[in-house]
């Protein structure tokens, strides 16, 4: 049976809210308290399965490659190339299924390598060998467009013509649960006549998808669609966290640069390109139609539902703040793999793209505070008389994502941060 098969039934009792079904089988890299040493899971239903365990045992094996799984990070895993991912993936499902004993029968194995996740604690999926940033929801550049300069010159001339992007920092993206420390900068407020340095005081997030690069490409090399979807591994939840202040401040003319540096969160969990193959869906119509190596045959966005929850230190409960959607992006994974190559960019395994800010159509879809409170000049309503137009000390924003199948789902799981204070 396929791996995405939504007949397919694991040993491993799964309920049918839960990110992590056998049609899932995410990566990432976990240790618990009694074996401190960094390796590589899969999550199934509330439980991370060893594969350095399974590796060991022989019951995954890799052509000249042994210890693939006994790693700090999947970049050796996904060096081998996309064949042996999708090998790699069957045979682990194959491992889980219920009608399979190999695993499901082997009570000692089973044991050590099929532990709770609530006993693990979870690392940097990817060793990041560089971040990229794009601005590729319309929806979010139009919004964003219209506060700064008018409904009439939302978009700069060349947004329909090129994925935009920007160079970020791979040295400070952090896996979920990693405290985000309030940034300082040179701000220069409205009445000011001169700029001053200090905390931010417009601290936003960015509601995004990561784009995780397994394969690597040569500089000068230009890429077709299908070698750039062959070179992604999976997707990841990330949160671009901003300082719109010392954005304003210091975009002009080379964009951002210290407002963006200081902290970009990602979920622990990579969702595989393979499985996430369900959910595929065609984008909004790109007019005017893109030069010709930037044309799309294939469908390159996918039905991922986003929601965005936000607590704060006074109340008792998160409040839901906005809930959208991956498929509205106008430019997809595939086009901004393509162009960021064809200057001749060499790419790496393990290169991280964020796809920009995620909003939809609607305002309860905008994906960064910046949007839902309008430059704050309309503060959120989060219940019990809190407000926010922007992030406070002790703030806590958890991302999560999922695509909903036929009695499954395959989700991301959830990627949270809470803000500390500027020293």
């Amino acid at each position: 049976m396929h791996p995405n098969d939504p007949k397919l039934r694991s040993f491993i009792e799964v309920d049918p809210s839960s990110d992590f079904p056998i049609q899932n089988l995410p990566y990432g890299v976990f240790f618990t308290p009694e074996q401190p040493d960094l390796r590589v899971g899969v999550a199934i239903g509330d439980f991370v399965l060893d594969l350095a365990a399974l590796e060991a045992a022989g019951l995954i094996r890799f052509d000249n490659a042994n210890g693939v799984f006994a790693k700090p990070s999947l970049n050796a895993f996904m060096a081998l190339g996309p064949k042996v991912w999708t090998r790699t993936r069957a045979r682990i499902s194959e491992l889980l299924r219920h009608d399979h004993p190999e695993l499901r029968d082997n009570m000692p194995l089973r044991r050590s390598a099929l532990i709770p996740q609530n006993f693990a604690q979870f690392h940097m999926p990817i060793a990041v060998q560089g971040f990229t940033d794009f601005y590729s929801s319309k929806e979010h550049a139009t919004n964003v467009g219209i506060m700064f300069r008018g409904k009439d010159n939302a978009l700069m001339p060349n947004w329909l013509s090129i994925p935009i992007g920007y160079n970020g920092r791979a040295s400070t993206v952090v896996v979920s649960g990693t405290p985000i420390r309030r940034p300082r900068g040179q701000l220069k407020p409205p009445t000011a006549d001169a700029p001053v340095f200090g905390p931010c005081r417009r601290l936003d997030f960015e509601l995004e998808m990561g784009v995780v690069i397994g394969q690597a490409s040569a500089m000068g090399e230009m890429l077709t669609e299908q070698q750039a979807e062959e070179m992604i591994f999976g997707f990841t939840l990330l949160n671009d966290w901003s300082a719109r202040d010392i954005q304003a401040w210091e975009y002009v003319p080379l964009g951002p640069f210290q407002a963006k540096a200081f902290g970009t969160s990602i979920s622990p969990w990579i969702v595989t390109r393979e499985a996430l193959e369900p959910f595929r869906v065609k984008g909004p119509a790109q007019d005017p139609v893109p030069l010709s190596y930037l044309q799309q045959k294939g469908a390159n966005n996918y039905d991922l539902q986003l929601a965005v929850d936000l607590k704060t230190e006074t109340l008792q409960k998160p409040a839901g703040i906005t809930r959208t959607n991956f498929k509205y992006m106008y430019w997809s994974s595939v086009q901004q793999l393509v162009h960021h190559a064809s200057s001749g960019c060499a790419m790496n395994v393990g290169d991280l793209l964020g796809s920009g800010t995620i909003s939809g159509p609607d305002k309860s879809e905008r994906g960064s505070m910046l949007e839902l409170s309008w430059g704050g000049a309309e503060p959120l309503d989060l219940g019990n008389g809190v407000q926010r137009s922007f992030l406070d000390d002790g703030d806590s924003l958890t991302m999560r994502g999922w695509c909903q199948g036929n009695g499954y789902r395959v989700g991301f799981g959830e990627v949270e941060g809470t803000i500390l204070p500027s020293v």
